[in-house]
């Protein structure tokens, strides 16, 4: 009985937040069909808007992923308090490293701007597929199916309209996961290959979206941010690290912390050239590896489960979240408290995921 209850709870904890994030999302979409009319406005309007749109959908997100599970928040290094255009680069352990990035966005007043580069199978997610390509995300497929080109047309596109840009890459592409030892395995033997040093606590990364993205808007960024991210109770009982938190389990308080190591990269640092580019990044994720081992497996007790410097515990303000929430609930509801409204609801996740699908495959 107590056990039954324990894991209700749990569900709960979990589902109410989910349904909220995903309840609201057919009214968000609705709020966004003003993009009809922006038609007839030069581009940067629609951007303008769209961004302080997608704020607000994403201030909402962060309420139950800052407010509603009370994780610490650590943030070691160099993060400036301005909003900028830039790279975001780091290492990919679970579906919450999107959300990190909108944390440090949010602290930057830059929570509009974010926008990613992702693998080419989200874009089947129901609505979001859609939507995420619409705001400025581009979806590129792995190895000899990677259209530079594409990429290259796409974000030349947005810098032409003078589109804000904080992009976002994971250039392992590949999630890190301890439990899949034979991924691990593939990847250092992917480095031995290229001649390459091998890494521990991270995948190799692989260089063509940096690249484009880099070679593209090198006039237009300001600076790249090296983030490395460790989550809190990612160790086993014998001190071996464990797989970090899925979202789930991240919004039934699975994770106490997350400590978020960041690095600014002046553009003038970066190589052009394609093989010293390579070079660089592998170079970038040798540091990640040498944070992520001390932060892991440091002799010195005091340095464990810490990056070096003085850590900087950050609370966000509940006015930054909590409005987006009662704003997004507060369209959603007389749509469901009405035959009419339910109806419209309904298509609206029907129609707008089937017509997204189309779309975004037909115009990529």
């Amino acid at each position: 009985m107590l056990l039954s209850l324990v894991v209700h709870t749990r569900s709960l904890r979990y589902w109410l937040p989910a349904a909220v994030m995903m309840g609201t999302v057919p009214a968000y979409l609705l709020t966004w069909a003003w993009r009809l009319l922006s038609c007839l406005l030069p581009s940067r309007y629609y951007h303008r808007m769209d961004d302080r749109l997608y704020a607000i959908y994403q201030s909402m997100v962060l309420f139950f992923f800052e407010h509603y599970t009370g994780v610490q928040i650590i943030i070691y290094g160099d993060l400036p308090k301005k909003k900028e255009n830039i790279i975001y680069l780091s290492n990919h352990q679970c579906t919450v490293d999107w959300i990190i990035a909108d944390m440090l966005a949010v602290r930057q007043n830059a929570l509009g701007h974010v926008r990613y580069v992702l693998k080419d199978g989200l874009k089947w997610l129901p609505i979001y597929g859609y939507y995420f390509a619409e705001h400025g995300g581009i979806y590129v497929k792995r190895s000899a199916k990677f259209n530079e080109e594409m990429m290259a047309h796409k974000l030349q596109a947005q810098l032409e309209v003078g589109t804000p840009m904080y992009l976002v890459i994971f250039p392992e592409g590949t999630r890190y996961n301890p439990d899949s030892p034979e991924t691990i395995a593939a990847s250092q033997e992917y480095a031995h290959k290229e001649g390459l040093p091998i890494l521990k606590h991270s995948m190799t990364p692989r260089v063509k979206a940096t690249r484009v993205a880099i070679t593209a808007m090198r006039e237009h960024l300001d600076a790249v941010y090296d983030i490395t991210v460790a989550y809190g109770r990612t160790v086993n009982s014998k001190g071996n690290r464990i797989t970090a938190p899925s979202m789930p389990e991240f919004l039934c308080k699975d994770c106490n912390a997350v400590h978020i190591f960041v690095e600014r990269l002046e553009m003038k640092g970066i190589p052009e050239e394609p093989s010293f580019l390579k070079r660089w990044l592998h170079e970038r994720f040798e540091i990640k590896d040498k944070l992520l081992t001390e932060f892991y497996e440091a002799e010195d007790e005091q340095k464990r489960f810490k990056f070096p410097g003085e850590g900087r515990l950050t609370q966000l303000s509940l006015m930054r979240t909590l409005p987006s929430v009662l704003f997004l609930s507060g369209l959603t509801l007389p749509m469901l408290l009405s035959e009419s409204g339910r109806k419209i609801y309904l298509n609206t996740w029907l129609y707008g995921t089937l017509i997204g699908w189309l779309w975004v495959n037909v115009r990529p």
